[in-house]
């Protein structure tokens, strides 16, 4: 999959209970020959299982289902919080680097153990995968319903594992088995050869990292990401940069506290800081992140001070088009909201002339009335932006059928151009309106839009539950601009980086497909009428540079992703599971050939954001 779930991966913190049967992953387990039936003695014997005898050496374990009793090992992390339990590691492994020597024993509540506790485990061997099986996410063995016995407190722990550039394999995973349905389930583990397998292999057990760069910021979950391969696909921020489908990013960690922040808050971080000393406990698997070390022992943050960007101003000749993702904008939300997005607009953007919003909400958010007007929400902002020292932008948008674009239930998201009426012009065609196109004529010779500002192509079912593209008519110096606000559907479905499936099944795409080509043909309409006209197409495309709906985008040359205009290392504007990537993007067609464009780093890679997305800025003389 994509690196990235931006819409469908935001959650809420949880301290529940997860629930715990994955009868699906057994039943295809056992279909698929990979699971054993009857006693849950060690390789036929009459010996206590051990716990790489539940793990196995494949992902699932050859156990899943059983009864154990008397596994014995070392108690190494308690969780009292979230999906409560401990893990235990048996300080005797056995030969085979495949089998992991840790399991977690989920209790469901406190656990009554304490780290250095030698214990004994009894119950019911699972596999449970984070998010359900549905997600496509790998399972975490563990064993549930337990039975436990103390047998003696205070011995030393597990040698941890150093993870190192060295030790972490330089290929991400293997190919799924076709029989299996591209599943690496089934799959013996090649932990020397493979990250994923690496990882899967320490499952459980106790591991350690040293000083780390930090390529994802502290999150509102208390969560942070590092590498420890620092030269991997690198940034001159800090960052870890997602290429390609294939460039994963091996070295890549998300790490979390055992201690409860209520007890010892967790550090803020931005990208490009460094986690410092020693970093150590159970390597976890879990929904948001897959592979994550749970600390016991937390480095200590070191600071390297990353500055937020600053574009450069436009020149008088110049026009300065810019997108911008404000996160479900409305009234509802704080001043400082409004006015931390304002002083972006204003000093880190430079004032574009054109901005193209996301994300703008409704006059009450997401109380679900049937409000639909966003004129408040714009007022609200376009005063912060005065007051912040910019221009009193003037405003054109298409307001949406209630609850019929997707986003937050009841807050009507939709893209909103602002433009700057000192410098630009906008042509106001009537008759726009939700559910009606605007098309393409010919007017004196030159191609024009039959409604200003207008939806291109409502009625196609690739835009059901989703933002409609809205089209507006500028005038720059006497030259017609014309310019297409985004944002595509989101990733929700896909499966992540770290599935089962490899390659990931990416469902998303398919509407995102649907959606380029109905913006590409709408693009390739206007330059049949004027092969020359300037028409400039962004927003949030919620996908690559190097996907199949940016691929779709530029079909026949209509358009070309300025972003390939950067270096490979300076292409990103979202940042997820420590992966710097493109999900905003501005597209221009043939005749604008020259430009200057900016992926502006403000918010991405930063604890304290006042939008998850970076905005794009491209400047060019019509």
């Amino acid at each position: 999959m994509p690196s990235s779930l931006p819409r469908a991966a935001r959650r809420t913190p949880s301290t529940s209970p997860r629930p715990v049967a994955v009868s699906a992953v057994v039943a295809a387990a056992l279909a698929a020959g990979l699971l054993a039936t009857g006693s849950a003695t060690a390789a036929g014997t009459a010996d206590a299982v051990r716990v790489h005898d539940i793990q196995g050496t494949t992902r699932i374990s050859p156990l899943a289902g059983q009864q154990v009793s008397g596994v014995s090992g070392i108690v190494i992390g308690v969780r009292t919080y979230g999906s409560r339990g401990f893990w235990i590691q048996d300080p005797r492994a056995d030969e085979d680097p495949a089998t992991s020597e840790g399991v977690f024993v989920y209790t469901g509540s406190a656990p009554t153990v304490a780290v250095g506790d030698a214990v004994t485990v009894s119950g019911t061997v699972t596999e449970y995968v984070p998010g359900g099986t549905s997600s496509g996410n790998q399972s975490l063995t563990q064993i549930t319903k337990p039975t436990v016995t103390v047998v003696s407190s205070g011995n030393a722990l597990p040698a941890p594992t150093v993870l190192t550039t060295r030790s972490v394999p330089s290929a991400y995973t293997p190919e799924g088995d076709p029989a299996a349905g591209g599943s690496i389930n089934g799959l013996t583990l090649q932990p020397g050869r493979y990250a994923l397998d690496y990882f899967e292999s320490l499952e459980g057990t106790n591991v350690r990292i040293g000083s780390s760069r930090v390529v994802g910021a502290t999150d509102p979950y208390n969560e942070l990401w590092v590498t420890v391969k620092p030269h991997e696909n690198d940034n001159r921020r800090g960052g870890t940069v997602y290429g390609s489908y294939t460039s994963q990013n091996t070295g890549r960690l998300q790490v979390q506290s055992l201690t409860p922040v209520a007890e010892r808050p967790f550090p803020k971080a931005n990208v490009g800081d460094w986690l410092t000393g020693t970093t150590e406990g159970p390597l976890d698997f879990n929904q948001f992140g897959g592979y994550t070390l749970t600390a016991r022992t937390l480095g200590t943050p070191a600071d390297r001070g990353l500055e937020r960007e600053r574009t450069e101003r436009q020149h008088r000749g110049e026009l300065a088009v810019a997108t911008y993702n404000v996160e479900n904008l409305d009234p509802t939300d704080p001043q400082e909201k409004f006015d931390a997005l304002a002083k972006a607009v204003v000093e880190n953007l430079s004032s574009p002339d054109v901005v193209a919003l996301e994300e703008i909400q409704d006059n009450n958010g997401a109380k679900n009335d049937g409000t639909v007007a966003a004129d408040e929400t714009l007022k609200k902002f376009t005063d912060a932006i005065v007051a912040a020292g910019g221009p009193a932008y003037a405003w054109r948008s298409v307001d949406p059928v209630n609850n019929k674009d997707g986003g937050e239930p009841g807050g009507n998201i939709r893209q909103v151009f602002l433009f700057n009426p000192e410098r630009v012009s906008f042509t106001d065609r009537a008759g726009g309106d939700a559910t009606t196109a605007t098309g393409v004529v010919r007017e004196k010779g030159r191609a024009a839009l039959t409604h200003s500002p207008g939806r291109i192509d409502p009625a196609n079912t690739a835009w059901d539950n989703s933002r409609k593209p809205l089209a507006g008519e500028f005038t720059f110096r006497g030259r017609t601009v014309f310019v297409i606000a985004n944002h595509f559907g989101s990733k929700g479905g896909d499966e992540s980086i770290v599935s089962h499936h490899q390659p990931p099944n990416r469902s998303s795409e398919v509407k995102r497909l649907q959606q380029a080509q109905a913006v590409n043909t709408f693009v390739k309409d206007l330059l049949e009428v004027q092969r020359t006209a300037d028409v400039v197409v962004l927003g949030d495309i919620n996908d690559f540079e190097f996907s199949g709906t940016t691929k779709a985008l530029t079909d026949g040359g209509a358009l070309h992703a300025a972003v390939t205009s950067l270096p490979r290392s300076e292409r990103y504007s979202y940042v997820y599971q420590g992966n710097s990537q493109v999900l905003d993007q501005i597209l221009t067609s043939p005749s604008i050939r020259r430009f200057e464009y900016d992926s502006v780093h403000i918010n991405a890679e930063f604890a304290d954001q006042d939008s998850d997305h970076d905005p794009q800025v491209l400047r060019f003389r019509p």
